[in-house]
């Protein structure tokens, strides 16, 4: 079986490429950044250039991991943003159904609004922020465009990465710097390690599921938790963390409070 795979340099994509590749032949592909040898550059921006990479591989699914996730950069660039996300998203969709590739799309906790938490599939989502509207925008496209589809909503990914931050390592660096950061008390996830979204989504591979996922940690923990715990593992100084509200927080974006998600169906 061949497997494209968008965004193999970040943080999810590098640990699918080096997972699955040692079971399926995958094709690795990047915008900015290559990290393999046998990487394909491709700006998912563009149909044409999707398509042609598509017809040059026909791969039998393509994991769609390639997004701008920082939540503020999308609200400052609302148009890049819906560009990468949501349109970019489509052209691979359509691309998909063209060369009949199953699409496993990895979207977000962040097409919630937070007021509830837990949430299981079926809920209805209601982004709050400009990141979670484009991403809920490619699950639509994914939706309307595509045959065989998957969609894997995680939470606070995390995990090692040579270049690609993530809460939990810019939480070890600055906390090595002695520095002191605030962190939200009342902002509640589903923190996920990327090894363990890389074995769900294997998994859901094996048994040619279908259908909306939610796929994250078990564990429902505040922000300020989550940090605490990362001192404590790696430890460093837990009185360099000082417990705030969300609304101290000065975010060009907006939060969900609760965006934990209910993981039942994949177990």
């Amino acid at each position: 079986m061949r497997i494209l795979v968008t965004g193999s340099s970040g943080l999810l994509g590098s640990k699918v490429v080096d997972k699955l590749s040692k079971i399926y032949e995958v094709i690795p592909t990047y915008a900015t950044k290559k990290i393999y040898e046998n990487s394909v550059k491709l700006n998912i921006c563009f149909p044409n250039e999707v398509k042609e990479i598509f017809n040059k591989y026909k791969p039998d699914i393509t994991i769609h991991a390639a997004a701008i996730t920082n939540v503020d950069a999308c609200e400052i660039d609302k148009e890049t943003a819906w560009l990468t996300n949501a349109i970019g998203t489509k052209n691979i969709a359509e691309a998909c159904k063209e060369f009949n590739s199953k699409l496993i799309y990895i979207s977000t906790d962040y097409v919630f609004d937070g007021e509830k938490g837990m949430y299981k599939e079926n809920d209805k989502p209601n982004p709050i922020n400009y990141y979670g509207l484009t991403k809920l925008q490619g699950e639509n496209f994914v939706k309307e465009i595509c045959k065989d589809w998957l969609i894997l909503r995680t939470s606070t990914l995390y995990g090692k990465h040579d270049f690609k931050k993530c809460f939990a390592t810019w939480v070890i660096e600055e906390l090595k710097q002695n520095k002191k950061l605030k962190i939200a008390t009342d902002q509640f996830t589903s923190p996920t390690l990327t090894d363990d979204l890389v074995e769900i989504i294997l998994k859901l591979i094996e048994k040619n599921e279908k259908g909306v996922f939610h796929a994250s940690g078990r564990e429902r923990i505040s922000r300020y938790e989550f940090a605490m715990k990362i001192a404590e593992v790696f430890n460093l100084d837990k009185n360099l963390i000082q417990p705030v509200k969300m609304c101290d927080l000065k975010w060009k974006a907006k939060r969900p409070k609760d965006s934990s998600l209910d993981v039942k169906k994949n177990i």
